[in-house]
């Protein structure tokens, strides 16, 4: 959702502009205001309570984007802050290769970019998930023992 902003291109948006690529929409306010919003729409039935960590998940899911594309070597850096600042920013190292906008990145550039983001972004994701799932499957619910009464 972050990168609808790069529609930005066709009507001439500048870059560096708060509603350019990686603007307002790479924000932690934009972040926030989606959380919310999801939470409210999708997920209507839900308790109260409920809804407010679910606004919190989707709002650092959300997030992670921005966050990431700090960690790429190209472009003017993200937004972070905004509206309440227009300063961009990178993380100090920047491993993951950016990626050509539009139908440059179906290019031997794009593969490179796509190898780059398997390696620092895809292989961590997937450490992370099996091992979350190997120790809930062991620290998970255990079933109720069963006492033996003479």
């Amino acid at each position: 959702m972050p990168d609808a902003d790069a529609v930005g291109f066709i009507f001439r948006v500048p870059y560096d502009s708060m509603w350019g690529h990686r603007g307002i929409t790479h924000s932690i306010t934009f972040s926030i205001v989606v959380g919310i919003l999801v939470a409210l729409i999708a997920f209507r039935k839900e308790a109260s309570n409920s809804k407010f960590f679910l606004a919190i998940y989707f709002a650092l899911v959300t997030l992670s984007h921005p966050l990431l594309d700090m960690l790429t070597n190209g472009g003017l850096g993200v937004a972070l802050f905004a509206p309440f600042s227009s300063e961009r920013f990178f993380w100090p190292w920047r491993p993951i290769e950016v990626s050509p906008i539009g139908l440059g990145f179906f290019s031997e550039r794009g593969l490179v970019v796509l190898m780059s983001e398997i390696v620092w972004v895809w292989l961590p994701a997937l450490a992370i998930f099996a091992i979350s799932f190997a120790l809930q499957r062991y620290l998970g619910p255990q079933p109720p023992k069963t006492s033996k009464r003479n």
